[in-house]
C-alpha cells in the first residue's frame, strides 16, 4: 500500500493501480478489505489520514476488484456513534456494487433479542461489495442535447418494466439497460415524439428482506445504497463493473435517438433505516455526519421522509456526496437531468424548509450542475413539507395541483373552473412572481406512485390485497371516477366513456402550457388493475404490456398526434405567461375565455360552481420569444371547446375578430375524426359537443401577416 491522494474519494483506477479514499471524522483506523473470485479477504490498513480523508493506493489492483471498508471507532448508539468493524462497509462513493443483501442477523450491530447489547458477528458473507470499475469509455460523438424545456416531452418510465414483456426485446436483456436501448423500444419512443425518459432510480438499491420474506421485492427502487453506482439488477452481462459499462451504453444509444436521459434520485434517505436498521455503510462510517440524528436523543434519527432517516443536509461531507454525485451522472454517466424524490427535505438545513439553504446555493453557484435540468418533487412527509410553487428559480417542479385539478374537473367535482383555467395556462399564480416560466411546471396526470390512465377511469376505490398489508397501503383518495362500474365491464356505453375519458386528460395535459410528463404504458391503456402503489409488484402487475399493442392502438396514435401537435404550434408551448390583453398590432387578446354563447366570460360566470364548459381562444399571433428580445413568433390560432358536463353542450363559434375560419383537428368523441372532413366553421356556427369531450378547431394564420403588424 502507498500513501495515494484523499481526492478524489472513492476507488480511483488509473491504469496501473488504484487509489482509495474515504472520509470518516470518528474513525480511528479504517482497513481496506478485498475479496477474491473465492470470497477469501485480505485486509490492508489505509496508510494515510489528511484531515478526515483516510487514503491508499494499491498498484495493480485494477477493475473488478471487489472490496469494502471496516471503520474502527466509537461504538456508543446513545451519542450517535455507531462504528463496528464487524460489519464490512460499502464505500459511499462506489461506482459499482456486486449482489445484493442476504437477510441475517449479522447486518445488524445489535442483538435482535438484546437491543442494547452490540453484536460483533462478521456480515462480510451476507452484504454488498464495492466494485473497482474502468472509468474509460468512448463517448465519440456523444454530447449534451440540452433540449428547452418548452420542447420537451418526458416520458417517465421503469428501466425493468418497460421492457419485460416486449415481444421484440430478446429475452436475456428484457428488464435492463440494453433492454431499454432497443431499437424496438426507441422506435415507440420516436413514434410518441416524446424527447426525454425519466427513469425511476437507477442508483444502487436495497431490496428489503421483509418484502423478500413475502416474495415481495422492492420494485420502485427508492431504497438507495450507492449514489454513485448503477443498480445492478439492471445489468444484463455481470455486476463487476459491466453495469457501469451497460449503463453509459444505453444513454449513448438514447442520445443518437435524441433522446435525454433524467434520473429519479433519492438523495433523502438511505436503505439503512431508522435505529433498528442493518449498517452497511454510512452508519458505520459517520453516523452524525451522514445521518440528521434528533436533537438532543442523537439515538434516534430526525425523519422527515417516512422511511426511517433523513441525510444530514447541515453536515459539509453529506452536502458534498450529494454534489460529488450529481456531478460524477452528468461528467461520468451523461445524464442530462434529475428528478429529486422528496426535495423538500434537501432544504431542512434547519427544521423548516429554506430555499436559501446550503443544498440550493450549492446547486445554483454550481458549473455543471446548474446546467442540466433540475426537477423537484417538491414535498416531503414533514411538517410544512408541501412547497409545490416555491422552488427557487433554477428549479421546475412536478406541479401536484395541476394533477389533483385536472382530475377534479373531469371526473366532475364542481367549482373546478377557475382552477382548471390557472393549471392549463402554466400555474402563473404559483411561478410568475419569481419571474419563472410556465415551463417550471411538470404537468402530469399519473405517475409512477398512484394509478395508471387506465385505472384512472376505470376504479373508485384502490385494490392493493396483493401487497400483504391487507389494502391499508397507498392513498385512499385519488381523485378518480370508476364512470359508473369498478373494475372491468362489459358495458360498451361505459367502456366508451372511459376511452374518451383517457382522451380527455391526454388531451388536456399535451394541450397545456407547461412541461408535459407520460407515464409509461399509459399510451397504450395499461393497467395495475386497480392497484395504487406497485412499489412491491416486480411481476406482470406492474410491467408494460405490450400484449395488447393492436387493441389500444388508437389510444397511442392519439397520444402521438397530440405530441406532434404541441411540436409544432408554438401556441401550446409559449415561453411566457399569457398577459389576457391584446398583442401588439391588434385588438384580439393573446387568449380568451369563451362562454358556449361565444361571448366573454365575466366573474359571475367563474363563480358559478355548476360551470363546467368554456372555450379557450388561444392567439397564435405574434407569440412572445423568450431568447430573442423583441422577437415574437407566428402561429395558427386555435379554439379549444371544453365540454365537462355529464350532457351535451352547444357551443357557438365567436365572432370573426378571433377567426374567419375554423377546421376541427382534434376530437375526444371522435378520435380518429373518421367521416368525411366536416366543412370549416364559420363566426355564429354552433358545434354540438357530446357530455365530457374536448374539442379542438384551428384557424390558419394569414399568410399576408409579418412582423411589422407585431411592433418588431
Amino acid at each position: 500500500m502507498w500513501p495515494g491522494s484523499p481526492y478524489p474519494l472513492g476507488a480511483t483506477y488509473d491504469g496501473g493501480g488504484t487509489n482509495f479514499s474515504i472520509f470518516s471524522e470518528v474513525a480511528e483506523r479504517i482497513e481496506l478489505c478485498l475479496f477474491d473470485d473465492s470470497g477469501a479477504e485480505t485486509q490492508v490498513p489505509l496508510p494515510e489520514r489528511h484531515g478526515m480523508i483516510w487514503h491508499g493506493y494499491l498498484p495493480r489492483v485494477g477493475p473488478g476488484q471487489r472490496y469494502g471498508y471496516r471503520v474502527h471507532g466509537p461504538y456508543e448508539p446513545g451519542v450517535g456513534l455507531r462504528c463496528n468493524p464487524a460489519k464490512l462497509l460499502l464505500d459511499p462513493y462506489a461506482t459499482a456494487i456486486d449482489g445484493q443483501i442476504e437477510p441475517n442477523e449479522a447486518l445488524f450491530s445489535y442483538k435482535f433479542d438484546a437491543p442494547k447489547q452490540r453484536n460483533d458477528a462478521d456480515s462480510a458473507p451476507y452484504t454488498m461489495k464495492s466494485v473497482v470499475t474502468n472509468p474509460f469509455f468512448d463517448w465519440t460523438g456523444d454530447r449534451p442535447l440540452r433540449i428547452p424545456y418548452n420542447e420537451t416531452v418526458i416520458y417517465e418510465a421503469h428501466v425493468k418494466g418497460m421492457t419485460m414483456r416486449h415481444p421484440h426485446v430478446p429475452q436475456d436483456v428484457r428488464g435492463t439497460y440494453a433492454g431499454l436501448a432497443h431499437p424496438a423500444i426507441i422506435r415507440h419512443f420516436h413514434k410518441l415524439g416524446i424527447t426525454a425518459v425519466e427513469l425511476l432510480p437507477v442508483h444502487q438499491f436495497v431490496n428489503d428482506p421483509t418484502l423478500v420474506a413475502k416474495g415481495l421485492s422492492n420494485y420502485w427502487g427508492y431504497n438507495t445504497i450507492g449514489f454513485f453506482a448503477p443498480h445492478n439488477g439492471y445489468a444484463s452481462f455481470g455486476t463487476r463493473g459491466e453495469q457501469a459499462l451497460e449503463f453509459k451504453m444505453m444513454v449513448r444509444a438514447l442520445h443518437r435517438a435524441g433522446i435525454e436521459v433524467i434520473l429519479d434520485v433519492v438523495y433523502n434517505h438511505t436503505a439503512e433505516g431508522n435505529h433498528l436498521g442493518p449498517t452497511l455503510s454510512f452508519r458505520g462510517i459517520d453516523n452524525p455526519a451522514y445521518y440528521r440524528l434528533v436533537d438532543g436523543d442523537a439515538e434516534y434519527y430526525y425523519d422527515t421522509t417516512g422511511t426511517g432517516n433523513s441525510l444530514n443536509v447541515r453536515h459539509h461531507e453529506s452536502l458534498r456526496l450529494i454534489m460529488d454525485s450529481l456531478r460524477s451522472w452528468v461528467t461520468e454517466m451523461h445524464v442530462d437531468g434529475f428528478r429529486f424524490d422528496l426535495a423538500s427535505t434537501l432544504a431542512r438545513q434547519f427544521q423548516e424548509v429554506d430555499r436559501l439553504s446550503a443544498f440550493f446555493e450549492l446547486v445554483n453557484q454550481d458549473p455543471v450542475v446548474s446546467q442540466v435540468k433540475l426537477i423537484a418533487e417538491p414535498w416531503d412527509v414533514g411538517d410544512g413539507g408541501y412547497q409545490v410553487g416555491n422552488f427557487p428559480p433554477l428549479w421546475t417542479e412536478w406541479n401536484g395541483r395541476y394533477r389533483d385539478t385536472m382530475r377534479d374537473f373531469w371526473r366532475g367535482e364542481p367549482a373546478t373552473l377557475a382552477e382548471f383555467a390557472s393549471r392549463f395556462t402554466g400555474s402563473s399564480d404559483l411561478y410568475e412572481s419569481d419571474y419563472r416560466r410556465p415551463m417550471a411546471s411538470i404537468n402530469f396526470i399519473t405517475a409512477h406512485d398512484g394509478f395508471t390512465l387506465n385505472d384512472l377511469v376505470s376504479y373508485h376505490d384502490k385494490h392493493n390485497e396483493a401487497n400483504g398489508e391487507d389494502n391499508r397501503d397507498g392513498d385512499s383518495h385519488n381523485r378518480s371516477w370508476n364512470c359508473g362500474v369498478e373494475g372491468p365491464t362489459d358495458n360498451a356505453d361505459i367502456q366508451a366513456l372511459r376511452e374518451r375519458q383517457k382522451r380527455n386528460f391526454l388531451a388536456t395535459l399535451l394541450l397545456s402550457q407547461g412541461v408535459p410528463m407520460l407515464a409509461h404504458g399509459d399510451e397504450q391503456g395499461r393497467t395495475q388493475q386497480g392497484n395504487n402503489n406497485v412499489y412491491c409488484q416486480d411481476n406482470e402487475l406492474s410491467w408494460v404490456s405490450w400484449d395488447n399493442v393492436q387493441a389500444n392502438r388508437d389510444l397511442t396514435e392519439f397520444t402521438a398526434r397530440l405530441v406532434k401537435l404541441r411540436r409544432e404550434h408554438p401556441v401550446f408551448r409559449r415561453q411566457r405567461f399569457f398577459q389576457g390583453r391584446p398583442i401588439r398590432g391588434s385588438n384580439i387578446e393573446d387568449i380568451a375565455w369563451l362562454r358556449p354563447d361565444g361571448q366573454q366570460m365575466d366573474d359571475e360566470d367563474w363563480n358559478t360552481g355548476y360551470a363546467r364548459s368554456v372555450a379557450v381562444f388561444l392567439n397564435g399571433q405574434g407569440i412572445p420569444d423568450r431568447d430573442q428580445l423583441g422577437e415574437r413568433v407566428l402561429d395558427d390560432s386555435f379554439l379549444l371547446l371544453i365540454n365537462g358536463h355529464d350532457e351535451q353542450i352547444v357551443f357557438t363559434v365567436p365572432d370573426k375578430d378571433y377567426g374567419q375560419d375554423w377546421q376541427i383537428v382534434l376530437d375526444t368523441a371522435d378520435p380518429q375524426l373518421s367521416n368525411t372532413p366536416s366543412a370549416p366553421a364559420h363566426p355564429g356556427d354552433q358545434q354540438d359537443l357530446p357530455a365530457r369531450t374536448l374539442r379542438l378547431l384551428r384557424s390558419h394564420r394569414l399568410d399576408q401577416l409579418s412582423l411589422r403588424n407585431f411592433g418588431v
